[in-house]
């Protein structure tokens, strides 16, 4: 018994025969980018995808209501807030973050990732996947997070935001119910 290699001629014409069997190799593709920081597609709308609004706080967006890059210049050094934003403790890394590493200093109506490319708030799940790429790719995957819809139709994916406080992510502990009590049977 003899074990020849498939001649190349015959691997190289079935590579080339798949597209007209109608194989697309692009055809599966998600329009999301490819890897954590990675250009968007224009927005995280392809086909029938939908993103909600990020929850705001009533009264605060658009921030350049207050931040004017012209009459408030931006302070990159941590500190405690003290005119505004007191009520935001910030639980994420505090030690090495400050505000200024995720909101944009000129333009507090955007973030901007690590590249300094700004993103609207409606992508928000992109700067949060510099750091999680594996919360990202699992979100992507729609295997963390909350996403609505059907399989073949509409689809609505929640950001992170939705369900994390931007500022202090982690949830806090909660405690258990008691068990059900058990009802007394009488005779």
């Amino acid at each position: 018994m003899h074990n020849h290699p498939l001649p190349r001629w015959l691997a190289a014409f079935a590579l080339a025969a798949l597209p007209l069997a109608g194989c697309d190799a692009h055809e599966h593709e998600e329009d999301f980018p490819s890897s954590v920081g990675a250009a968007p597609a224009a927005n995280l709308s392809p086909q029938g995808i939908h993103v909600p609004p990020p929850p705001f706080t009533d009264g605060v967006f658009p921030c350049s209501d207050c931040h004017d890059p012209e009459m408030l210049l931006p302070n990159p050094r941590r500190r405690k807030l003290e005119m505004a934003h007191q009520e935001i403790e910030l639980k994420h890394d505090a030690e090495h973050r400050w505000c200024l590493d995720c909101h944009d200093a000129n333009n507090r109506d955007q973030l901007h990732l690590a590249s300094g490319e700004l993103v609207p708030f409606e992508e928000s799940y992109r700067l949060c996947g510099q750091c999680h790429g594996d919360k990202y790719r699992d979100w992507r995957a729609g295997v963390h997070g909350r996403r609505t819809g059907k399989w073949d139709g509409d689809k609505e994916y929640l950001l992170c935001v939705h369900c994390h406080n931007s500022h202090a992510p982690h949830f806090a502990p909660i405690a258990p119910m008691p068990a059900p009590k058990r009802p007394v049977r009488t005779p």
